[in-house]
């Protein structure tokens, strides 16, 4: 008889090794080796399987009916932009996040909206049934197609909503749940992989939505295999700081939609609600006739959401001066640095320099370098940024502002807020037809163009 062998297997590419190493000789990740054990095959299984004939399966692509509602609206509007338009039938969503930060709240606030027409099984491997009864009371859910089942048998699980057939399933959550022919403890890597793959075939098969809770490691990446999300036809992460109520729910992964879409909540004392305006929102409390900080317009998707850049520049008194960075890419903001030194003649070589986009918000796009360089030089000089000014463009290593995409609909959005005066890369004008916006708007070619503007008394 065969005997089980141990090998040493990547979390984020998948190699195998007979023995530990510290680095991934394949992806060159470090300590990402962890030891499963795998059981052998029957004998002979291979041969003695019985070659399938699927010549009778295959559809021409015209073929295929689409015309019947294939997605479930989920009563949340900000959910359904992130899945984009709604749940598919069939699919499989990963759902992850820090402890606390709302994934079981969200879901059990939707099966409130699915129980009116629709059956939900939401099964929890982390709690009894007696504990969701009490969240689901706290949070007003009273709906009566709700069947809560606490187990973690994945394959009793799998059995189960193949004989029961609810349309919607929830499981909570994937690290708690096992198979018992596997012989590692749940939340193993193989135990993850393995019952993320068996809900996959079930949803697939019985054309039934499931929603996967998985949590996060201390990276803040969904603990388990980087396969699991490649199962998936979703991944949606829960961001925000615990010491803000506000929520940003973002697509990684979509099979059924774009990825750049975001959904913004509020948590209160009643679950999460919905924040219909994240621009009102994250200009919440701006300060006033204070230097080094500006705003800025980025594209979430099709939204375009205007977010606050505050910089602080301040005397060092280390060897080597700070340089700390939340919301913007550590990287970026040493190469805005390097050219405002160089092609402005600005000097920070002395000086601590911190960065911060209110809100928990993130600038993942280069438009909001304009508004950065504008913080930095405010902070620099105490020469404070009207409020009623906004900036959006690129920088390049020259010193020369770079046009950006979607310039209409960032100038509408900071004309819709009340802002006066938007600073934007002298190209884009050509296109633009300024009648047509009541918001000034001020073309620069190059940033001392922008400085010089700023250096005019402003109304």
């Amino acid at each position: 008889m065969a005997k089980s062998k141990t090998v040493f297997r990547c979390q984020q590419c998948g190699f195998e090794s007979p023995k530990w190493n510290g680095k991934c000789p394949s992806c060159g990740a470090w300590n990402s080796l962890v030891e499963e054990t795998i059981q052998p095959a029957a004998a002979n299984a291979a041969a003695s399987r019985k070659k399938a004939d699927l010549s009778n399966f295959i559809q021409e692509l015209q073929a295929v009916d689409t015309q019947e509602d294939i997605r479930y609206r989920t009563g949340i509007g900000e959910l359904d932009r992130v899945l984009g338009g709604g749940l598919v039938k069939g699919s499989i969503v990963l759902l992850g996040g820090e402890p606390g930060i709302g994934k079981s709240t969200l879901l059990l606030q939707i099966c409130e909206f699915f129980g009116a027409s629709h059956s939900i099984l939401y099964v929890s491997g982390e709690e009894s049934t007696k504990q969701i009864k009490l969240r689901a009371e706290r949070l007003h859910v009273t709906t009566e197609s709700l069947y809560l089942l606490a187990n973690n048998d994945a394959q009793s699980i799998c059995d189960t909503i193949a004989a029961c057939e609810p349309d919607i399933v929830i499981i909570d959550s994937i690290q708690t749940m096992q198979i018992t022919e596997l012989s590692s403890s749940p939340g193993s890597l193989t135990q993850v992989r393995e019952c993320t793959n068996l809900f996959m075939h079930t949803a697939k098969q019985h054309d039934i939505p499931i929603f996967i809770v998985g949590h996060v490691n201390k990276d803040g990446a969904i603990a388990g295999p980087k396969v699991m999300e490649h199962i998936v036809d979703t991944v949606l992460y829960f961001e925000g700081e615990r010491n803000f109520s506000y929520r940003i729910l973002r697509a990684v992964k979509n099979r059924f939609g774009s990825t750049n879409e975001i959904g913004v909540f509020e948590m209160m004392e009643s679950g999460l609600q919905e924040v219909p305006n994240p621009s009102a929102m994250l200009l919440e409390g701006r300060p006033l006739n204070v230097s080094g900080t500006c705003v800025t317009c980025v594209m979430e998707g099709s939204r375009p959401i205007l977010a606050e850049v505050q910089v602080l520049v301040t005397k060092s008194s280390l060897p080597s001066p700070r340089r700390t960075a939340n919301g913007f890419d550590y990287n970026r903001l040493f190469i805005i640095l390097a050219i405002l030194e160089k092609r402005c003649g600005l000097f920070y070589g002395t000086l601590d320099v911190y960065l911060n986009v209110v809100g928990g918000f993130r600038l993942d796009e280069p438009s909001g370098d304009l508004a950065v360089a504008l913080c930095l030089y405010s902070s620099l000089t105490d020469k404070s940024i009207s409020e009623h000014v906004t900036a959006f463009g690129e920088l390049g290593l020259g010193g020369e502002v770079r046009s950006i995409s979607n310039l209409t609909q960032r100038i509408l959005e900071a004309e819709r807020m009340g802002f006066q005066t938007c600073i934007i890369p002298k190209q884009s004008m050509r296109g633009l037809q300024s009648s047509n916006f009541q918001i000034q708007l001020v073309g620069v070619r190059t940033l001392k163009e922008a400085f010089d503007f700023l250096e005019q008394p402003q109304v």
